[in-house]
């Protein structure tokens, strides 16, 4: 994950293009006449022995004989040739390659290697981007680069687009360009050897002049430099992925339901979700939703009221929204006689609002700053059929007038039709005002806006890295699973898969292990009521489908005869599986509960990913699932069991009491912590859980392992909360600080902090005075993403038991793990407690232990105090940046730790 030269890539100030031709319709040719057209700026330089000229353009036979060095290189030769050219531009200096050339992934040097990783050690060498190979090319209109083989230049806009498939760059552009929709930057990444989504997703998040970006995806290579620079991006503009392959079968064999039913498209879903990136499905919605995330007001929530003066769109409008699970808002009766006063005695007096054909922009007027105050209603969809009476156009710009005033509406219009209605929607578009010209397209327009809203909060929550209300055995659940990978299993025992659960605080049913049926008859008979039991066995995945499960035994000699029963009958059937004996359990009876299922299995590119839905013995089935990214927290748990149809069944229905959700919820907390402490599990499944309103029992429960040099926190996706970096500090008063990582929930704290900082504190930090930080700003100081970036708060109790804030130290790392720029403040009545010492002790060690070359800072020159005190940690003054700021660095490698310092 890094932008190094990057600048190189996107806004080089040469280019060359080795492989440059004068023959038609070779790819030489079209780079070197797409550079020509575009209006570069800069040198273009064609590279090619065929000729002395291409296209009119001076031509050099190889990379030595250029005149300059180019910052950029197209190259477009056979596949053979490319590492000795990449060798030769490296050692000229050039800093970014486009590679069009196919095959290098499966090509091989003499050496056996392949010619991609052969590049890809070049380019490391000397510290070059490659794009691709197998790359279509880039361009960059509104700094005139067109440094693509493809058919058409991009139009000039504010959109990104990102592809892995270089003939669906043709087909996207093609699309675009008669919509007249254009570009800030347009890639093919092709087979990305050192330049992926990551890398381009931390460019263009900063990018100034790109307003969205939108990617085509085939597969991620990177989880955390995805993650991370996804997370970025999506906190500063929107993101939109098209992911392909969304039905690709499972490949490989699995133990476990979770296994079958935790597909690799279901895992994008969670990522996309938990990066705050809105997932779409074809072109035409890629920009239709780019274009109203664009132009939509904040959304305060989902209820959604529907305005129109056909009763039949509208009707076809509430069957979209309810088909995409979306909404409709219930009017209260406030509201209804609000309408009442104001509508035809005809109107439909429910949701949809049906104005009746006639309706003038009067009344549409008067509904709308009806629904606008009504507090049950969160948008509104306003719909318009052409009638003879009445004027659309006058119509559309009521309602603009009206969007105008009250800036907090969130409209959506749509209005029916084609001739009639063009001049309303080129005023809608205008005043950018989102317009769809189908009930379709509008509703799905809004549920963009609402799926945008829920994963832009999704984004906000960060679970720690350790459990913090619950205790688990991990220990105990440890020295289980090392037992059974120490006499070569894979498979745990459904007991010693329930002892792991019940270690991690999930009820369980009682379960013993009998090894032969007389066993049997003893378990059963000190139990005392009736047993199930069940087949042991590491060569038979599901017991059920095979004769292996027997329920409701009543008696101890019934538990024995049917034990002797399935031993004998299953070796007949698998003589070669190998039976380790029984489980007997306490026979559940829970009347009336759920059967849930809830499972962790191991994405091969993500990681561990948790699965909740409708279990029992045919769950594949039902097919009724979510994904979620561990660790998780009750918001992120809710939400999981939110996207499955079993969710409204738990709510319960005549008659039927809810289950309850906060043990499920909680259960879902415990699996996905056990995936972050013990990352030798790599799949489970509790099928069925039994849930009701008493709470949760996991009846069956399977669990394999493997052995893994791997720690948990590091496999998963997303950096969880570190509470290990959490410490006690006593200060110099006596008084106990906890310093930690900062968290979102701090953020009422941190306006605090602010406002109780000195005006001298706040010009030191702020370098002018600053009353108040936003709310979107303050989001951004207390919402990290703990991959690269780290704030370390120092907080303290009040006397009346409240948090507060004190201080607060933070570095924000490059891309490259080069440099981390740090900033610190402590409230100026603190000074001399020793707390500002150790917070930046704290960081500094931080810093030092993940890699991190140097950290440097901005510091006033007339900050004496802090200067020293920087100075004394080892910092070196490196700069003076205007004339009043000085700027600081730390070396941390070569740097001995400061003694303390009592300044």
């Amino acid at each position: 994950m890094s932008v190094r030269n990057l600048p190189s890539l996107f806004k080089p100030q040469s280019v060359a293009v080795i492989g440059a031709s004068n023959t038609p319709d070779t790819v030489g040719n079209i780079v070197m006449r797409n550079l020509l057209a575009g209006g570069f700026a800069g040198p273009i330089m064609p590279v090619t022995r065929s000729a002395q000229a291409v296209q009119g353009v001076l031509a050099y036979p190889d990379v030595a004989s250029l005149p300059l060095t180019p910052e950029l290189a197209v190259v477009v030769i056979p596949a053979a040739e490319v590492p000795a050219v990449v060798d030769d531009l490296g050692k000229r200096g050039t800093r970014a390659v486009v590679i069009g050339s196919a095959g290098l992934s499966k090509a091989e040097n003499a050496d056996g290697r392949t010619l991609m990783t052969a590049v890809d050690e070049i380019a490391r060498k000397y510290g070059m981007r490659i794009l691709g190979p197998n790359s279509m090319g880039l361009m960059v209109p509104g700094a005139g680069l067109n440094a693509s083989s493809l058919h058409l230049p991009a139009r000039k806009g504010r959109l990104a687009f990102v592809s892995q498939s270089g003939a669906l760059c043709a087909s996207v552009l093609d699309w675009a360009h008669t919509r007249g929709i254009g570009f800030s930057h347009f890639l093919s990444i092709g087979e990305a050897v050192n330049t992926d989504f990551g890398d381009i997703l931390d460019f263009l998040g900063s990018d100034p002049q790109t307003a969205a970006i939108l990617l085509y995806i085939q597969s991620v290579k990177d989880k955390r430099s995805f993650l991370s620079a996804a997370r970025a991006a999506a906190r500063n503009k929107p993101v939109l992925a098209i992911k392909a392959g969304r039905h690709e079968a499972v490949s490989h064999a699995v133990a476990s339901h979770t296994g079958a039913l935790a597909g690799s498209d279901h895992v994008y879903d969670a990522v996309f979700r938990r990066a705050g990136m809105l997932r779409v499905y074809d072109f035409e919605e890629l920009f239709a939703a780019v274009e109203t995330l664009g132009r939509s007001r904040k959304l305060k929530g989902d209820r959604l009221a529907i305005v129109t003066n056909g009763g039949g769109v509208g009707i076809m409008a509430t069957d979209d929204l309810i088909g995409l699970d979306g909404r409709l808002a219930t009017l209260t009766e406030d509201t209804i006689a609000k309408l009442d006063a104001v509508l035809p005695g005809i109107w439909s007096r429910t949701n949809p609002i049906d104005l009746i054909g006639d309706a003038p922009p009067d009344r549409y007027l008067e509904a709308l700053k009806i629904l606008h105050a009504a507090k049950e209603v969160d948008a509104v969809l306003v719909m318009h059929v052409p009638v003879a009476m009445v004027d659309a156009t006058a119509v559309a710009e009521a309602v603009i007038a009206f969007a105008k005033e009250k800036r907090t509406a969130h409209i959506t219009t749509c209005w029916v039709g084609d001739e009639k209605v063009r001049e309303a929607r080129r005023l809608f578009a205008e005043a950018a005002v989102p317009t769809l010209d189908t009930p379709d397209k509008a509703v799905r327009a809004f549920m963009h806006t609402v799926e945008y809203k829920r994963n832009q909060e999704l984004l906000m929550e960060t679970p720690a890295s350790v459990a913090t209300d619950f205790m688990p055995a991990t220990v105990t659940a440890r020295m289980i699973i090392e037992d059974v990978l120490k006499r070569g299993d894979t498979l745990l025992s459904e007991p010693e898969a329930k002892a792991v659960l019940a270690a991690y605080g999930i009820p369980t049913v009682e379960t013993h292990i009998a090894k032969t049926p007389d066993e049997v008859f003893r378990q059963a008979e000190r139990l005392g009521h009736a047993v199930a039991i069940k087949i042991i066995s590491p060569d038979i995945a599901h017991k059920s489908d095979v004769g292996g499960v027997v329920l409701d035994l009543a008696t101890p000699d019934e538990a024995r005869q049917a034990a002797a029963a399935m031993a004998e009958r299953l070796r007949r059937t698998f003589p070669e599986a190998r039976i380790d004996g029984f489980s007997v359990q306490t026979m559940a009876r829970r009347p009336g509960a759920h059967e849930l299922i809830v499972g962790m299995s191991t994405d091969p590119v993500f990681g561990p990913v948790v699965l909740f839905g409708q279990g029992g013995i045919a769950v594949e089935v039902i097919g009724d699932r979510a994904v979620g990214l561990p660790p998780l927290n009750t918001t992120l748990a809710k939400e999981l069991i939110g996207r499955t149809r079993v969710s409204r069944l738990l709510e319960g229905y005549r008659g039927r009491p809810p289950a309850d959700l906060e043990s499920i919820s909680r259960t879902l907390i415990q699996v996905a912590q056990l995936a972050t402490d013990i990352p030798e599990i790599v799949e489970l499944d509790i099928n069925p859980l039994f849930a009701d309103a008493t709470g949760v029992l996991a009846i069956d429960a399977r669990m394999r392992v493997e052995r893994t040099t791997q720690s948990g926190p590091d496999r998963l996706a997303i950096r969880p909360y570190p509470k290990d970096l959490e410490e006690v500090f006593t200060m110099r008063n006596g008084r106990p600080v906890l310093l930690r990582p900062i968290r979102p929930e701090d953020e009422p704290n941190h306006h605090a902090f602010v406002a109780a900082l000195t005006p001298e504190d706040i010009r030191f930090r702020f370098f002018g005075l600053v009353q108040e930080l936003p709310h979107s700003q303050m989001a951004r100081l207390t919402q990290i993403d703990y991959d690269r970036e780290m704030a370390f708060v120092g907080v303290a109790t009040t006397e009346t038991g409240d948090d507060e804030t004190l201080g607060v130290v933070r570095t924000v790392t490059d891309p490259d793990n080069e440099t981390a720029e740090f900033s610190i403040v402590v409230r100026s009545n603190l000074k001399g407690s020793g707390l500002g010492v150790r917070m930046m002790e704290k960081m500094i060690e931080y810093c030092r232990g993940r890699g991190t070359r140097y950290m440097v800072g901005q510091v006033l020159k007339e900050n004496h105090r802090m200067l020293a005190f920087v100075e004394h940690l080892g910092f070196k003054r490196t700069a003076t940046i205007d004339i009043d700021i000085v700027e600081v660095t730390l070396d941390l490698q070569n740097t001995p730790v400061a003694a303390p310092f009592t300044g």
